[in-house]
């Protein structure tokens, strides 16, 4: 079907950054809005950032000025490019796709990544 994997995630200083990457593979006829969204450990899974299929981009109030949503349509990848990181970022990090596919009619499905670790910590 389709599957979505992630990658980039690890250790990183406050201050400091890191880019995730998620990419997506399969029954795929177009994406639409792909979005990265974040569970701190006790916490329920929160949204991070989005971006459209017409490249608008918004984002949470925590991450607004620090944190960068962009794709790459041709490799069907989304990137978040987080800066200025902080402690209280710390969290597993989930990309999620809204994909058209075909199997002898179309239909839309959302997809979620594995989540990637991301830790901020000195």
């Amino acid at each position: 079907q389709v599957q979505l994997v992630e990658s980039g995630g690890g250790l990183v200083q406050p201050g400091g950054s890191v880019r995730l990457s998620c990419a997506a593979s399969g029954n795929i006829f177009s994406v639409n809005d792909m979005n990265w969204y974040r569970q701190a450990p006790g916490n329920q899974r929160e949204f991070v950032a989005r971006i459209t299929n017409a490249d608008i981009t918004n984002y949470a109030d925590s991450v607004k000025g620090r944190f960068t949503i962009s794709r790459d349509v041709a490799k069907k990848t989304v990137y978040l490019q987080m800066n200025s990181l902080k402690p209280e970022d710390t969290a597993v990090y989930y990309c999620n796709m809204y994909i058209q596919s075909y199997s002898g009619s179309y239909y839309y499905n959302h997809y979620w990544g594995q989540g990637t670790q991301v830790t901020v910590s000195s």
